[in-house]
C-alpha cells in the first residue's frame, strides 16, 4: 500500500492576508500523512513593482516577467514569503524546509519559447527531481516551494505556481497515493462570480469545457483548471479547489474528475 502525500498551492488572498495565512498553516502543520506547500504571491509582487515603478504585465492571468520582473518575483516569492511561511510552519512544529526549483535541483524548466507571445523570464517544467524531494519527506521535512524554477545553466525563472503544484503531485504519484489540492480566496469554482456560495462541487471535462466555452471560468481560473485535469490524466488521485479551510473539512469545495 502507497503512502499518501497532499501536495497544497496556497495562493490569492491567503497569503496576503496575516490572520488567514495563521489559520491554514496551523491547520497544515496539523496534516499527519506527508505534505509538500506549493506557494504563489503575485500580488505582493505587484505591489512591490509599483513601489519600485516597475510595470506589471499580465496576459490571460498569466505574468509577463522581464528582467525587472525576475528580480522583483524571485525577492518576493523566495525571500520574503518563503521564508515567512517557513518560520511561521516551524512555530507550529512542522519541520519545513523553503525551496525554489533551483535549490537541489528540485524544479528544471525550458525558458518558454518566445511566439506566439513572449512572456520573458517565465520557465514550462522540464523534469521534478522527484528523488531529491523523496529525500526530503523521507527524514521528516516538509517542502516548501516558491513559484521559481531555473533552467539547468544558471538562469532562473519565474513558473505558474499551479503548474509546479500539479507537476510536483504528478512526479509523487509514481511512489504515492497522492492528493492535489489548490486553495485560495473562494470556497471553489463557483458558478456566479458575484455568489460566494455558487460553489459548483463536481466538475468533469466535459463540463470544465463549457463551463469555458460560456465564460464562467476564464482568467486566471483557466490555467489552475487546466492543471488539475493534467495531474488528474497523469495519476494523480484527487484533486480539489476551495478556500483554505477545506484542508480541516470544514467547507464543502469544487471536486475535480475526468
Amino acid at each position: 500500500m502507497k503512502n499518501k502525500i497532499s501536495i497544497i498551492k496556497i495562493g490569492g488572498n491567503i497569503i496576503n492576508d496575516e490572520k488567514v495565512l495563521d489559520t491554514f498553516l496551523a491547520n497544515f502543520s496539523k496534516i499527519e500523512n506527508m505534505k509538500i506547500l506549493i506557494h504563489g504571491g503575485g500580488k505582493i509582487a505587484t505591489q512591490l513593482n509599483d513601489k519600485l515603478g516597475i510595470k506589471t504585465i499580465m496576459n490571460e492571468g498569466r505574468r509577463i516577467t522581464s528582467a525587472e520582473n525576475l528580480d522583483t518575483v524571485t525577492m518576493v516569492y523566495a525571500g520574503l514569503i518563503n521564508k515567512k511561511i517557513v518560520s511561521k510552519l516551524q512555530g507550529y512544529n512542522c519541520n519545513a524546509l523553503g525551496l525554489s526549483g533551483s535549490d537541489a535541483n528540485c524544479i528544471l524548466a525550458n525558458k518558454r519559447p518566445t511566439s506566439p507571445i513572449d512572456y520573458g523570464f517565465v520557465g514550462d517544467i522540464k523534469e521534478i527531481n522527484s528523488s531529491t524531494i523523496k529525500m526530503f519527506l523521507s527524514n521528516g521535512i516538509t517542502p516548501v516551494f516558491c513559484a521559481i524554477s531555473h533552467d539547468g545553466n544558471g538562469q532562473l525563472l519565474n513558473t505558474n505556481a499551479d503548474t509546479i503544484a500539479s507537476e510536483i503531485a504528478i512526479a509523487m504519484s509514481k511512489y504515492m497515493d497522492t492528493e492535489l489540492i489548490y486553495c485560495f480566496e473562494k470556497k471553489g469554482v463557483l458558478s456566479d462570480i458575484t455568489n460566494e456560495n455558487s460553489i459548483i462541487e463536481n466538475i468533469n471535462y466535459e463540463k470544465y469545457l463549457a463551463l469555458k466555452e460560456n465564460k464562467t471560468v476564464n482568467e486566471g481560473m483557466l490555467p489552475k483548471m487546466e492543471n488539475c485535469f493534467n495531474a488528474l490524466n497523469n495519476k494523480v488521485n484527487k484533486v480539489s479547489i476551495g478556500n483554505h479551510s477545506m484542508i480541516n473539512g470544514n467547507e464543502i469545495f469544487t471536486t475535480l474528475t475526468l
